[in-house]
């Protein structure tokens, strides 16, 4: 039978390092909390159940924590006296008796699935305890995994070591995994008899080797166990994950011409053979087809973009826009809320918000939708093949037919039926002359201010 498996994080961090009013393992890494990243990854390593342990900040973490995981649960550790403290605060949760207990931390956004799953593995086979650890050549101020023979015996804090436990580079990760028939036994054995005064989760290894309770060390990727304390380990945290995931969508068929400038969301989709080129960046909810072009300079959030599209340079697309197959929007361009069809374009300085254009249409340079009365946003359906004027506003609610016209520089308030030519503009009127009065008239002016 599959187990069971509980992820416990530890999220009551005060964070005073990031000088903010927010949570520590709230700010964000690729457009979510930090948090968040921990939550997805315990799902995706088969965690069935989340139990999240939050202090200061408490209000705005349930909230993140239910608008991520409806069934994930908060408790509240109210003092701060150690991590093994911290994780009995969620006692309840672990007497559901889940056959593996993960613990984890919300301030550690680069860990993997594979890894988590590797420690489930040991559970799996036997273990009662696994530790994540780490090889570095700058250990100080980590904990230290000290083994005997080959096996770990007991994880060191800095402050409680030995000068030979010092000079250890094997370090503790931090993350633990228990089986979960010893867990509680093992937390509730946990003293504070240390330099701090504090109930180390740690101390469970060495209570579980004076019990022949078989525990395993597990190296990881020094990376993946990085906790953010400062807003440098949070932009250094986020360079990271840019460059991993940049790398498995250039592995998945994405070209970048220059990757170090291109910024992805954590929800990014990109499909094969869509090629991105420099500085663009993908906010929430963007997913890119086959084939489509995002060319220099573009910023896309809450879009769609439909096969073989191009988009940019320069381009803003706002949530709610869908871009249909071979699509293009130029420079300067700014949609939102709207539905582009296949083939129609939007090349050059305009603004389709709350629109419908149907396929093949030509939206001229310089046209806007006028959608917003001061009070509520309105509709423009623009139908296939119709192509409007540079320079014009159509003022919504209002429809451009199917094959329709509208000239350039009209302001449409009205509807244009299919094949219509629809112009709404003051007739031209030349009057000779007028230019060389005008000249005359300004060089007075100038002279006047002049002698002034």
């Amino acid at each position: 039978m599959p187990s069971t498996c509980l992820a416990l994080i530890l999220a009551a961090g005060e964070g005073t390092r990031m000088r903010s009013s927010l949570p520590k393992v709230l700010h964000q890494v690729a457009g979510i909390s930090m948090l968040q990243h921990v939550m997805r990854v315990s799902r995706k390593a088969g965690c069935e159940a989340i139990a999240v342990v939050a202090g200061n900040g408490s209000e705005q973490v349930s909230e993140t924590v239910a608008k991520e995981d409806g069934t994930a649960e908060v408790f509240l550790q109210t003092e701060r006296l150690g991590t093994a403290h911290a994780v009995l605060a969620a006692r309840k949760a672990l007497e559901t008796g889940s056959d593996h207990l993960l613990v984890l931390f919300g301030d550690t956004p680069l860990l993997s699935p594979a890894t988590l799953t590797r420690m489930r593995e040991k559970l799996s086979d036997g273990a009662a305890i696994v530790v994540l650890g780490f090889r570095t050549e700058t250990p100080h101020g980590y904990g230290r995994l000290v083994e005997d023979g080959g096996k770990l015996v007991a994880i060191r804090e800095e402050a409680d070591a030995s000068e030979d436990e010092k000079a250890i580079t094997f370090c503790n990760g931090g993350i633990m995994g228990f089986n979960g028939s010893h867990a509680l036994e093992l937390l509730d054995a946990i003293g504070n008899d240390n330099a701090k005064g504090e109930f180390y989760l740690t101390d469970a290894v060495e209570i579980a080797t004076s019990r022949n309770l078989p525990v395993v060390a597990l190296e990881a990727d020094e990376r993946e166990v990085i906790g953010v304390n400062t807003r440098q380990g949070l932009s250094e945290v986020e360079a990271l994950w840019q460059d991993k995931a940049r790398l498995a969508a250039m592995a998945g068929g994405v070209s970048m011409t220059a990757p170090d400038t291109v910024f992805l969301h954590a929800d990014t989709q990109l499909e094969p053979d869509v090629l991105v080129e420099p500085h663009v960046v993908f906010g929430p909810g963007v997913k890119v087809h086959t084939g489509a072009t995002i060319r220099a300079f573009s910023h896309l959030e809450g879009a769609e973009i439909g096969s073989g599209a191009v988009i940019g340079p320069y381009a803003r697309l706002r949530p709610g826009t869908r871009m249909g197959a071979n699509t293009k929007v130029g420079n300067f361009v700014e949609i939102k809320q709207a539905v582009i069809a296949d083939g129609a374009k939007v090349n050059h300085l305009s603004y389709i918000g709350d629109a419908e254009v149907g396929r093949a249409a030509n939206i001229g340079a310089g046209t806007i939708t006028c959608n917003y009365d001061g009070m509520n946003k309105h509709l423009t359906r623009i139908g296939e093949n119709a192509f409007i004027g540079s320079n014009s506003a159509l003022v919504a609610p209002v429809s451009i037919g199917n094959g329709a016209y509208v000239g350039s520089g009209s302001v449409i308030t009205m509807d244009v039926e299919d094949n219509a030519l629809g112009i709404a503009r003051g007739r031209q009127v030349n009057k000779a002359g007028f230019a060389e009065m005008i000249r005359a008239r300004n060089a007075e002016i100038r002279k006047a201010r002049k002698d002034s």
